[in-house]
């Protein structure tokens, strides 16, 4: 893989400290490339690039911002394989839902050009004959966006293309274990002619940079994906300095299996959601709850679609589910599983880590898991399901509810009451319900409590990125 450099005012280059990160192949543990670090001078040089871009970008009118990013959505789509293939070097995760996700991202991309040249103003009646009263909404500055690594375009298209599409620029820090996913997204920018400034990438030590361009007087708007620790963090730098905010943080996401339901269409679907991206996924169901009467057939299914996974290097055409993203997940996973085992509960299947080359962990399936495990807390983000049976329906609202989380929840049943019941009861930003359709470019996606605040996507991507401006006008006319 190509070294990654930085991009900042329309020029690919190195840190000016020469600081250089490995970025590691997580099928094998070995170096393929680097990755450029930022250090302060860097930073202030992407931030006036970025002011320098912003009052160049909001003269740009929407229809042709919009025409523009459609053509960066096709630059996209013509590289789809090359920048599938390096993610799934730097990343782990198989070769086809690499591509999945660079489509995607071409997909948002052009959803939110649409929604730029759509973002109306509105008209309020006056209380005078001679007075007009408009609300006109403007680009709210220069954005700051810090993004991770499971799915590394996925998530900075979901802030970049919003931000432009408003007519805001952005600095946007990407993860150092995935940095050619961003350049690859950023190269396409650039091949449909954004100008210079308006999209800047660093990457470098993550509080370090955070801080930086939080605190800098040009960033107007913050825009996090990430653990809820870190949100936490961010969330007091941008209060610091009365910056607006969009914090899209962890979850804990519950499974709702209702013995009407159709056990063999759940049992197959909520494996796929699981283990996709090696369970490395935020809106991933984790706390499987199953209704008594279909309990021991559920996991029998389960534990059967688990140990049917081919794992392997995200290059091999029959992998279902590659490594982990990196030797770290590798130790959390060990300690989730000893914790549970250690408080009592069953290990149905898995559990341990697959040879010593690469960081790859088999599916795991835990039964009978008490609350005081760390796993019923924690968010695991690794291919490791719990799966639990209730009685009533309320059993599992509350045991869905109990968690601060509210990112995604899902519910499988044939009844239109429990179907009523769970929409309105279980506390989340996002609910699907008979199957996992979360997170397409035209809903939003966001949680509650303590999984976030505001969403991405839908007609509510780029409101986070306007400001509303009321105007008042007296034409001085009088009545007669």
């Amino acid at each position: 893989m190509e070294d990654v450099l930085l991009h900042i005012g329309g020029v690919w280059r190195a840190g000016r400290s020469g600081a250089w990160q490995e970025v590691i192949d997580p099928a094998t543990g070995d170096a393929i490339g680097r990755v450029a670090h930022a250090d302060p001078l860097d930073l202030d040089d992407a931030l006036q690039a970025a002011a320098a871009g912003f009052e160049a970008w909001r003269e740009v009118p929407a229809f042709d911002r919009y025409k523009l990013m459609r053509r960066a959505a096709e630059h996209l789509r013509g590289s789809a394989a090359a920048a599938a293939a390096r993610m799934t070097a730097e990343q782990g995760k198989p070769l086809a839902e690499a591509k999945v996700e660079v489509l995607a991202a071409a997909d948002i991309i052009d959803w939110a050009a649409e929604e730029g040249r759509r973002a109306y103003g509105r008209l309020i009646p006056a209380r005078a004959g001679d007075v007009t009263q408009s609300v006109v909404p403007e680009p709210v500055g220069p954005v700051a966006a810090f993004t991770p690594w499971n799915f590394p375009m996925n998530q900075p298209v979901r802030k970049i293309a919003a931000a432009l599409a408003a007519g805001c620029s952005i600095v946007i820090k990407g993860s150092e274990d995935t940095p050619g996913s961003l350049a690859a997204l950023v190269a396409a920018f650039d091949a449909a002619g954004l100008p210079a400034g308006v999209l800047n990438a660093v990457f470098g030590v993550p509080d370090a940079i955070s801080r930086h361009l939080i605190a800098s007087p040009v960033i107007r708007k913050i825009s996090f994906t990430g653990s809820t620790a870190v949100g936490r963090h961010l969330a007091s730098l941008a209060g610091h300095h009365l910056k607006r905010m969009t914090l899209e943080l962890g979850g804990h996401a519950p499974v709702l299996v209702f013995a009407d339901a159709d056990i063999g269409d759940a049992t197959a679907k909520i494996a796929a959601a699981k283990f996709r991206n090696a369970g490395q996924v935020c809106t991933s169901p984790t706390r499987i709850l199953v209704q008594r009467p279909a309990y021991d057939g559920f996991v029998r299914g389960f534990v059967a679609k688990a140990e049917a996974l081919h794992i392997g290097p995200g290059t091999d055409m029959d992998t279902r589910m590659g490594p982990l993203s990196h030797e770290r997940r590798l130790s959390a996973m060990e300690a989730l599983v000893a914790d549970a085992l250690d408080h009592g509960a069953t290990l149905a299947t898995g559990g341990k880590r697959i040879g010593n080359r690469g960081y790859f962990f088999e599916p795991t399936v835990l039964t009978d898991v008490p609350l005081a495990a760390r796993i019923m807390t924690e968010e695991p983000f690794g291919p490791i399901a719990t799966i639990a049976p209730f009685d009533q329906a309320e059993d599992a609202i509350m045991e869905a509810n109990r968690l601060p989380y509210g990112l995604a929840a899902y519910a499988y049943t044939r009844s239109a009451a429990t179907i009523a019941l769970v929409q309105a009861r279980v506390e989340s930003g996002m609910i699907s319900i008979n199957h996992h359709g979360l997170a397409q470019p035209e809903t939003p996606f966001g949680g509650v409590r303590d999984s976030g605040w505001g969403s991405e996507g839908g007609s509510e991507m780029l409101s986070a990125y306007l400001v509303p401006k009321f105007v008042s006008v007296s034409l001085g006319i009088k009545s007669p």
